[in-house]
């Protein structure tokens, strides 16, 4: 009777355990297993395990007796913090398609946006230009703050996490329209105001893009008063710099100045020495800014990894022919003197503004997107060769095009040289970005022929300069897409695998991983990326997309304040 009570309690037991295990679940939802696991600071990989709970990294070693509802051993493959794209404008991009396909497929988890503009704050005079300027794809604007769009696209549904600065240059058009002048000093204070306001939202700081209208007609007072904004919240002024260019060294040095007088940390987006002619002064750029980061100014720098970059055929327009927006620049040059004297202007080498028809030449702009249907034959053919079909010259064309296709048209530039490339890679103090939106092979994206970063920026950086030609190790390119961006950010809990971390993670290949977007064709998808979590969901398995769509808002260090 014993022995019989014994065994009924034993098993009694065992059905209790059995029942509060099934009940309580297992002990982790996730754990990773792997024999290289980079966790973003820059050291070498290590053998273990990551177990994931909720949204959250839990645990980090041999976790040979844990407990998952899911245990993915994927062996020799790279475990990384999810990639940080330090300038995505795949804002709109997403409301069209919220997977984010190109980045994810390359391991992106945070697309970050904001270069001069800024979905917010806008006013109802700049709500309605937005949607009368709306072609090919048209939306509703129900949001008048930035917090407010990046709210309305985590509703719609995001697969990567998102944040933004705030443009410098939309906080302007707010308080000044489009005009060519100094604000007053009631303006200024006015300017701050919605600054304050942005950065209290999470606005990772604040950005400007010096060589567009109307950022072009803003002071370096200017900036470095709304710089100091930044300031107040630990944010980071960052900027497309005065110039690329011919004025690329004083454009430095005004940047310099701004953080100087602000007290701001600083940002260059991506940096280059834009046009042939000024190649060579890449070397004085950086001593400058080494200088500067020894004397105490927090700076760094980001870039694209190719020779080209992409812009509107606004950039090969004299700035004082934009004065006032886009109608009013249309309107110019349909006066025959004023467009006489624009492409007299077009054809000068050194300029009071950034000339990006001289700096890469005709034969080397290249048309990627036209708004009307008529014209899109045009897509993907070099200037010189629309200017020689239509006969005309290279300036006139131009100008024929932005009136014909009622737009600023979207073209690709060869700017840069491969050496600078690679020597700014090398750079402990860059990071990477797209510059381009997050796109998918399909639907209206296939209206365009954009630069090909959209599609392979991060997958060239480690497969084409990491694996094939060494330009910099593995573990210090993945610092640099991780840890190295958070951290400049001031972003709390992402851009390592550490406990208590969001589980923000890519899976991939080494020795696969690589672009395959050329210039030619670039609606392709980069390779080698097997896994990709977002706050703990799985967005990419086996390669392929899983339709999940659990990306946030990540707000900067001013939130609340």
């Amino acid at each position: 009777m014993q022995k019989f009570l014994k065994s009924a309690y034993l098993c009694f037991l065992m059905l209790i355990i059995s029942y509060l295990f099934t009940a309580c679940g297992p002990q982790y939802d996730l754990i990773i297993r792997s024999e290289k696991i980079f966790d973003g600071s820059g050291a070498a990989p290590f053998a273990g395990a990551i177990a994931v709970k909720d949204d959250k990294i839990i645990s980090i070693g041999n976790l040979h007796d844990d407990e998952a509802a899911e245990i993915l051993d994927v062996g020799e493959m790279a475990v990384a913090p999810g990639f940080i794209n330090m300038l995505s404008w795949a804002g709109k991009r997403l409301m069209i398609d919220g997977r984010s396909l190109s980045d994810i497929k390359q391991g992106v988890t945070l697309e970050v946006f904001g270069e001069g503009w800024s979905e917010g704050p806008l006013n109802e005079k700049m709500k309605a230009d937005i949607l009368k300027r709306q072609k090919d794809f048209k939306y509703d604007i129900t949001w008048s703050t930035l917090d407010g769009f990046l709210e309305h696209l985590v509703e719609r549904g995001v697969s990567t996490n998102i944040a933004s600065y705030v443009g410098a240059s939309t906080i302007r058009i707010n308080v000044l329209g489009e005009e060519n002048r100094r604000p007053t000093t009631d303006e200024l204070k006015k300017m701050q105001a919605l600054t304050r306001q942005a950065m209290r939202e999470g606005a990772l700081g604040v950005a400007s893009a010096l060589i567009y209208a109307p950022g072009v007609y803003s002071s370096t007072e200017e900036q470095i008063a709304l710089a100091k904004v930044a300031a107040e919240f630990d944010g980071i002024y960052t900027s497309h710099i005065r110039s690329e260019g011919s004025r690329l060294l004083p454009a430095v040095d005004e940047f310099l100045q701004i953080l100087q007088k602000s007290g701001c940390r600083g940002e260059i987006f991506h940096l280059k020495a834009a046009g042939r002619s000024n190649w060579g002064k890449l070397e004085a750029v950086i001593e400058k800014i080494e200088n500067a980061q020894k004397s105490g100014i927090r700076i760094s720098a980001d870039m694209y990894t190719y020779i080209a970059g992409a812009t509107g055929l606004d950039a090969t327009q004299p700035s004082w022919v934009q004065e006032g927006g886009f109608e009013q620049w249309l309107q110019r040059l349909r006066d025959p003197g004023i467009r006489k004297k624009v492409i007299t202007e077009m054809q000068q080498a050194v300029t009071s503004w950034e000339n990006f028809f001289t700096a890469a030449g005709p034969a080397n702009i290249y048309l990627s997107a036209l708004r009307t249907d008529s014209l899109k034959y045009l897509t993907g053919k070099s200037l010189a060769k629309v200017a020689a079909m239509r006969g005309t010259t290279a300036a006139e064309t131009v100008i024929d095009l932005i009136l014909q296709d009622d737009s600023r048209v979207e073209a690709i530039f060869f700017l840069m040289s491969e050496e600078n490339i690679k020597k700014q890679m090398r750079l402990p103090w860059v990071a990477f970005c797209s510059d381009a939106g997050s796109m998918a092979p399909e639907g209206l994206f296939l209206k365009s022929n954009p630069h090909p970063r959209a599609y392979g920026n991060f997958a060239r950086l480690l497969g084409k300069y990491v694996r094939e030609e060494n330009v910099l190790p593995l573990r210090e390119a993945i610092r640099r897409l991780t840890s190295f961006p958070a951290e400049n950010l001031k972003i709390k809990k992402r851009g390592r695998i550490k406990a208590g971390y969001f589980a923000d993670l890519v899976i991939f290949d080494p020795a696969k991983i690589q672009d395959h977007a050329t210039f030619a064709q670039p609606h392709q998808l980069a390779g080698g990326v097997q896994h990709v979590f977002v706050n703990g969901v799985q967005v990419l398995k086996d390669g392929e997309h899983t339709s999940a769509k659990p990306g946030r808002v990540v707000r900067g260090p001013g939130r609340g304040k």
